[in-house]
């Protein structure tokens, strides 16, 4: 198989668990699904006077069309679709086959054949797509995204406990500057993102199913006696799903863009993460593990290392976020009661959420690929005697508005000891000594050195949030079967083959080959 982009090729099997909601497939079987509970609810509910109830076989036969929505099926309806021009519309074909069908599978006494013309009753094509894409997102978010920058804020939180003590000299505007640990900053991350994954834990996943431009104006007109919009209400939250009262013909997409710039702010903490990470290798603060990397690292210097898990979600995180940022920003929009832009645009949030997921994936393995160099954190703090210029003439503020005396200008006066001069630990004492400091201070200060003056900044690891404790706005297991209290395999009965599920034949995982697409690695 000839793919066009990187996802369906070179890193098909990270992403792989995304097609379950967010491929093609997964779509239609989607719409399938709506379909059939639309269906199943109208006629359960008697909406439509001097119909038959579907008998609990019905339904059984029924839920089983999404749920064996395999190659077969996708091929059926694809072939369908050649015809009608529609995807929507072969949706209602397809289900109408099976409904006919019935007696062969369910019996005699089956009512399906007699309520075909129940398929799509009422609905605008947008009514059952706004609920099939709410199921789908929510299905990749609950499932496979969320799980995945889980894993990261836990690499993240136990690499923060695990060297909560191990000091690291800081640089602000890349320039030497007060310690910290290496703990401190990897729980700066960790929490950085916990924030951001509680958002998008409780985001809202909108549904509407009101008619053409949003009116009943259909409903009323064929059964002017039905409460429309507490069935509607009803059905919508059935699905797990909040109802939207107000709409247009389309679902106006804000909790979308809600939900999109959200994820935006966790890749921009990831992608901070990365660029991090690699300046941090860079020098030499973290060596990294051969072994866990699976790289051989440059193609001519035998020498080399490159830190090209970190590179790579630099990179997928940016096209990750463009994708999401036109997305949110194109969404929201809209001309009068409908036009057709956002139907192309939203078929790409899957390649939106997979190039984010592939970084998560590549950020969860680089973590794990390196180790602190405490050799390398130690000698660049003992170079670096001049950070302690700080505590100094901030002991001499305090010493001074506490009563002593000769404690003016320190800010001024270790200025001069220290900017634009190499200083030693000698040149720290010997100033110490000099600034007539109370004994107590003067001792205390003298005792300090780059390496233990980090302040709380293991304590502050204890402050990281507990993001292991999401429970999110709820859980949907997948797009095949949306109906509460089922749990359907999200790809249903018919799995698809070992080709289809892993990429191109043949073709080597990622972490079995050297990145040789990637142009960085080989330098």
């Amino acid at each position: 198989m000839i793919t066009l982009g990187p996802l369906d090729g070179r890193y098909r099997e990270t992403v792989a668990p995304l097609t379950a909601f967010l491929s093609e497939a997964a779509l239609n079987r989607a719409r399938i699904a709506v379909e059939v509970e639309w269906l199943i609810f109208l006629s359960q509910n008697e909406v439509f006077p001097g119909a038959p109830v579907v008998s609990e076989a019905d339904v059984a036969y029924l839920r089983a069309i999404p749920q064996k929505f395999g190659e077969a099926e996708i091929a059926e309806h694809a072939a369908i679709e050649a015809e009608t021009k529609h995807d929507v519309k072969a949706v209602e074909y397809l289900i109408k086959r099976r409904m006919e069908a019935a007696p062969d599978v369910v019996g005699p006494n089956t009512a399906l054949p007699s309520l075909t013309e129940m398929v799509h009753a009422l609905c605008t094509s947008e009514d059952v797509n706004n609920l099939a894409y709410a199921l789908c997102i929510k299905g990749a978010v609950t499932d496979v995204w969320f799980p995945a920058a889980l894993k990261l804020h836990d690499a993240l939180a136990e690499l923060a406990h695990a060297h909560a003590d191990l000091a690291m000299l800081s640089r602000t505007h890349g320039q030497t500057a007060t310690p910290t640990t290496v703990g401190k900053e990897m729980a700066v991350f960790a929490h950085r993102l916990s924030r951001q994954l509680r958002r998008i834990a409780s985001a809202d996943y909108l549904g509407k199913i009101n008619g053409a431009t949003g009116t009943f104006g259909a409903h009323v007109a064929a059964l002017p006696d039905v409460d429309w919009p507490a069935l509607s209400r009803a059905f919508v939250e059935g699905l797990g799903l909040v109802w939207n009262p107000l709409t247009t013909q389309i679902e106006p997409h804000d909790w979308q863009a809600d939900l999109f710039s959200d994820v935006v702010h966790a890749n921009r903490i990831a992608h901070n993460l990365a660029t991090d990470m690699w300046t941090y290798i860079s020098l030499d603060y973290f060596h990294q593990n051969l072994a866990a990397q699976g790289t051989t690292g440059s193609s001519t210097m035998p020498h080399k290392v490159n830190p090209i898990r970190f590179e790579n979600a630099e990179a997928n995180l940016e096209v990750s976020s463009a994708l999401f940022e036109t997305l949110a920003e194109t969404l929201v929009t809209s001309r009068l009661q409908r036009d057709l832009t956002d139907s192309t645009t939203q078929r790409n949030i899957g390649v939106a959420f997979g190039h984010s997921l592939l970084a998560l994936d590549n950020l969860v393995r680089g973590l794990a690929g390196v180790d602190p160099n405490p050799q390398r954190l130690a000698e660049d703090l003992d170079a670096s005697w001049e950070v302690l210029g700080e505590p100094i003439q901030q002991a001499m503020r305090a010493a001074g508005l506490g009563g002593a005396t000769g404690m003016g200008n320190p800010y001024e006066r270790l200025k001069e000891l220290t900017r634009g001069r190499k200083v030693t630990a000698e040149d720290m004492r010997e100033a110490i000594a000099s600034l007539g400091m109370p004994d107590d201070v003067a001792a205390r200060l003298t005792a300090l050195t780059p390496a233990s003056y980090t302040g709380l900044a293991a304590r502050l690891v204890g402050f990281l949030d507990g993001a292991t404790h999401f429970s999110g706005a709820g859980h949907f297991t997948g797009a095949t079967q949306p109906h509460p209290g089922d749990a359907a395999h999200p790809d249903g009965a018919a799995q698809p083959s070992e080709e289809a599920a892993t990429g191109q034949a043949g073709h080597a995982a990622p972490a079995e080959r050297e990145e040789a697409s990637e142009p960085d690695s080989h330098l």
